[in-house]
This record gives C-alpha cells, structure tokens and sequence, in this order.
C-alpha cells in the first residue's frame, strides 16, 4: 500500500492536478499561505490523515496563497486561510476554513469518499 502525500500545485498545473484528476478521484486542495498560523497547524493533521489511506483513494494538493496562485483563491471566493476545498468531477462540493481536529479531518475526508 503507498500512502497519501501532498501534492503542490500552482496557477500552472492546478487545472491538471485539481480539476481534471477529480474526474478520476477525489481531490482535497489545501490553500494556505506560509504566514498564517491556523495553516501551519492544520498542515500536519492533514498529513497525517491523508497517510492512513491509500493513494488510490484520493489527492491531497497544496496550493500557497501567494503571488499568481492567489487567482485560484479568487476563483473560489476564499475568504480565510487555510481553507480546504472537495472537488469531485471538476466542481467543488465541499469545503472547511481554518484549522481542525485530526477526527473532523478525516470524517470530512470519508464523507466526500462516499460521494465519489
């Protein structure tokens, strides 16, 4: 079994690595940004989390909220950071803000597993 890790993605390669991979697996993006403590806490429940399953079941991506990437931060109308958004079959179905407890992760994780 190989485990989950984060993949970065930028203003580049976000339509191939988010959009278009969602129509194949689920895809968790994270969008922090270096400065923000709230995204250095969440950023290893996330990694945690994401390494108890199989890289099979979804994509963990990271996107810095900073220079050109903050376009995709507009895109999706990102009000805080970090906020983590579900895309399924290139549209969004699910997000959070902030920082959160490894079992909120990971309850959120299996219930957009569930809508794949």
């Amino acid at each position: 079994m190989s485990n989950i890790t984060p993949i970065e993605v930028s203003i580049d390669t976000f339509e191939i690595l988010v959009i278009e991979k969602s129509h194949q697996q689920l895809v968790i993006l994270d969008i922090s940004a270096k400065w923000c403590a709230p995204c250095r806490a969440l950023e290893p429940i996330l990694n945690a989390v994401a390494a108890e399953y199989n890289k099979d079941e979804f994509s963990l991506t990271k996107l810095e909220a900073e220079d050109e990437n903050m376009k995709i931060a507009g895109r999706y109308s990102v009000r805080g950071f970090p906020t983590v958004i579900a895309f399924i079959r290139g549209e969004e179905v699910d997000r959070f803000h902030s920082a959160k407890m490894h079992d909120f992760v990971r309850n959120f994780i299996d219930d957009n597993l569930g809508k794949f």
